[in-house]
């Protein structure tokens, strides 16, 4: 049985959508935050210089999003088959792509120009979730009608722009039954309830 370490910062940002994936899978790791003040005595200790580093039995991966699927292939939430997998992937890549536009004006903290960028990008990427959902036959998921870390993936990034804009997925109904279906699972459940509120 494999022992994971997931580090990072005192924050959601970039691990949390592989806290997400530990909790639905019910799986056990140890959560280790820095502060900023804490992360520049470690930072000689990661791979790359950054963080999220998860550390499986001794050994060191690094990038977000790499980190996510192989917890999601451990754990069964990749997709259950190769090419289920290639649909889930290709809908994290479409939620990726919107996260590339939003995130680096979300965290300048111009409300305006956070404003501006929703408008112009969010109905396109969501249009194009809607049509992946649409042809995968996900229903109230995204894929094969059952949890993936796809589903989380938008989950957490929504929840993000969400705070920002709380009307932007007024629109996609199907989208908001995502949301709903992450948030009914109980494992996910019970880790929404008991994590601390954290920014982004």
């Amino acid at each position: 049985m494999s022992s994971y370490k997931l580090y990072y910062f005192d924050l959601r940002g970039r691990a949390e959508v592989a806290r997400l994936i530990f909790a639905a899978a019910g799986e056990k790791y140890e959560d280790i935050r820095y502060s900023r003040e804490e992360w520049p005595q470690h930072k000689a200790e990661a791979p790359l210089g950054q963080i999220p580093i998860l550390e499986v039995d001794g050994v060191k991966l690094p990038q977000s999003l790499s980190i996510a699927r192989y917890l999601a292939k451990q754990f069964q939430l990749a997709g259950r088959d190769n090419l289920e997998q290639a649909k889930v992937d290709a809908v994290v890549d479409t939620v990726t792509d919107f996260v590339q536009k939003y995130i680096p004006v979300h965290l300048t903290k111009d409300e305006t120009k956070k404003q501006e960028v929703l408008r112009e990008e969010a109905p396109k990427h969501f249009k194009n979730l809607e049509t992946l959902q649409k042809i995968y036959e996900g229903n109230n998921f995204f894929v094969g009608n059952h949890l993936t870390w796809a589903d989380l993936w938008f989950y957490d990034i929504t929840e993000t722009v969400l705070n920002t804009d709380s009307t932007i997925l007024d629109k996609y109904p199907n989208l908001q039954k995502i949301r709903q279906q992450v948030e009914q699972d109980a494992k996910v459940a019970a880790y929404l309830k008991s994590r601390p509120k954290l920014p982004f």
